[in-house]
């Protein structure tokens, strides 16, 4: 899949755990952990405005495109 989601990565970055953020955003533990493992189909621009305010980070820090 050319599109990578860097979810984790930010994760770790702001030493935050999966529980937490789902809390934060308000997104469930299991759709956050489908986003997380790259295998969603579709991403809410508001579901990524609310990771990218927590993470306090971009949308090009989470998801790339890496052509084939």
């Amino acid at each position: 899949m050319p599109i990578i989601v860097n979810l984790d990565v930010m994760m770790a970055k702001r030493k935050m755990s999966l529980n937490e953020l789902s809390e934060k955003v308000d997104l469930s533990l299991s759709n956050l952990s489908i986003l997380k493992t790259g295998k969603a189909k579709a991403v809410r621009f508001s579901t990524l405005e609310a990771i990218c305010k927590v993470l306090e980070c971009q949308p090009g820090d989470i998801l790339e495109f890496v052509a084939d």
